[in-house]
Formats: structure tokens, C-alpha cells, sequence
């Protein structure tokens, strides 16, 4: 399995993608319909195709476009697929909202990347500054098997690792615990936690603390707080008026029931509300 079909190549999803197949031992065909995104694949010296032209012959189809666009995309374009073709999800949430063209004869593979780790340690500056990852800073990925034969799910591995290169590890999990992941904990916990962190700042400087100091020493605590709960400092804790502030926190900015934002049911409401 060579032939490749990447939808929406020239998105800001896509771009990453198209600078890394172009490159690899995969036959490529690039699909794009928007101005902007045309003028980017012309940046990377690729052209696009017609749909008609190259899907029936694909091994692969990347869907690279946003979660509202899955159903209508994939609408269109998996039923013109070969039997036995993969059709590669890169988000979960299209294929947990059932979004995903229906059709048995072929095999659904969604993959994710975990980007790069605030503890990444990478020599170069490229790498170092690669906060995306997918150019030069090291990342693993998430994969799972939507549907189809089990052996299917190396070569999908396979093909994950080139679009999202470099890659250290790859997790097999399952589309429900992608779920879980995604949105749940990356964004709907953790990036609504990291922008009450950044509001927490901004209020610090209207109260008059010197902007550059407030970045300084926040971030700089964050970071030696990170080391500790995640176990990057062995034998580290916190000191005693730390933990006694933390117990102080935790009631005032959380309710008592937070968790449950990682409850199927609430899982599922998040991903149908951003699909």
C-alpha cells in the first residue's frame, strides 16, 4: 500500500502534512479547494488533483479538515474509495460523532499527535522553537483502529509516523480513549485551565506588578511545579507552605464534581458541540 490521497493539503493541518509526504516513499496526490490553500501547495511545488482522478486508485485517504467538514467531505469522497483502502481520521472526534462516511468494505484509522513535551530537550533551535512539532522537534502520536481487519493497523501506524515525523513512540489506544484525550483532557481541561492561567497573570499586572516580572516568576514557578508533579525531579516535593496554599487553592477555583468533564457522557457532549 503506496498511493496516498491527502484532503486538504494546503490547510495549516494539511501544510505540515504535505512537507513531510512530499518528501517520503509514498505516492502522493493532494486535494485542495480554497485559494489561500492552493497558494500554499504552489509554495511547496505540488499541484492539486481531481478527486475523481486519483481517490479510486488511493491506498490511503487523509482527511486534513476540520471536524465540521468530515461529514460533508467524507460524503463525497469515500464512496468513490477501492474496497479495502483506509480512510485516515486525524482527530477522533469525527468518527465518535458517527461522521465518517458509512461503508463496511473499507478500514477507518484515526491518529493524533501528542505534539511536543514542555520537557523536550532538543539541541537545535529549529527543534527547540517547534512547539507543533511535525518539522524537527520530537513527539509521540495516539492511533486507533476505527474499523477493519487487525493487520490493518501497522500500516496506518506506518503511515502516522511519516505525517507527524519525528516520531518517538507511537500509543496504541482505542477511538473512545482518543476521545478522552481529545477533546477532553488537552482542551476542554487543560486549555481552559492554561487561559485561567494566563487571565491569573494578566490580573497580577493590573493589580501593578511589573509585567516582565510577572511573566518571569510565574513562569518560572510553573515550570519547577511541572517537574514536580510529573516526576521529572525524583525525590522533589513541595515544601510544606506550597501544599498548605495548594489546599487553600483547589476548593476556591474548582468545583467539587471537575472530573466529570471526563465522563463518556460528557466526553460526548464536548465532541458534539465542536463537530
Amino acid at each position: 500500500m503506496n498511493k496516498v490521497v491527502l484532503v486538504g493539503a494546503g490547510g495549516k493541518m494539511g501544510c505540515r502534512l504535505t512537507d513531510n509526504l512530499k518528501d517520503s516513499s509514498y505516492s502522493v496526490s493532494y486535494l485542495e479547494v480554497g485559494s489561500e490553500g492552493l497558494a500554499r501547495m504552489h509554495q511547496r511545488g505540488v499541484t492539486a488533483a481531481k478527486p475523481e482522478e486519483v481517490v479510486p486508485d488511493a491506498d490511503f485517504v487523509i482527511f486534513a479538515v476540520p471536524d465540521v467538514a468530515i461529514r460533508t467531505v467524507t460524503s463525497a469522497l469515500v464512496p468513490l474509495m477501492k474496497a479495502g483502502a483506509m480512510g485516515v481520521s486525524l482527530d477522533p472526534a469525527a468518527p465518535l460523532a458517527g461522521h465518517l462516511f458509512d461503508r463496511s468494505d473499507i478500514t477507518y484509522f484515526a491518529t493524533h499527535p501528542s505534539h511536543p513535551s514542555v520537557f523536550n530537550w532538543e539541541p537545535e533551535e529549529q527543534a527547540h522553537f517547534d512547539y507543533f512539532g511535525g518539522i524537527a522537534a520530537r513527539q509521540s502520536i495516539v492511533c486507533a483502529l476505527v474499523q477493519g481487519p487487525e493487520e490493518m493497523y501497522a500500516v496506518g501506524e506506518e503511515l502516522a509516523k511519516t505525517i507527524y515525523a519525528p516520531v518517538t513512540v507511537s500509543h496504541r489506544i482505542t477511538i473512545e480513549q482518543m476521545g478522552i484525550l481529545e477533546p477532553a483532557l488537552s482542551e476542554t481541561f487543560a486549555a481552559a485551565i492554561v487561559s485561567v492561567l494566563k487571565e491569573g497573570v494578566d490580573r497580577v499586572v493590573e493589580l501593578g506588578v511589573p509585567k516582565d516580572a510577572a511573566y518571569d516568576f510565574f513562569l518560572g514557578h510553573i515550570n519547577i511545579e511541572m517537574a514536580l508533579l510529573f516526576g521529572k525531579l525524583p525525590g522533589g516535593q513541595f515544601s510544606d507552605a506550597a501544599l498548605k496554599a495548594i489546599e487553600i487553592g483547589k476548593p476556591l477555583l474548582f468545583k467539587e464534581n471537575w472530573k466529570d468533564v471526563f465522563e463518556p457522557e460528557n466526553v460526548k457532549k464536548q465532541i458534539l458541540a465542536i463537530t
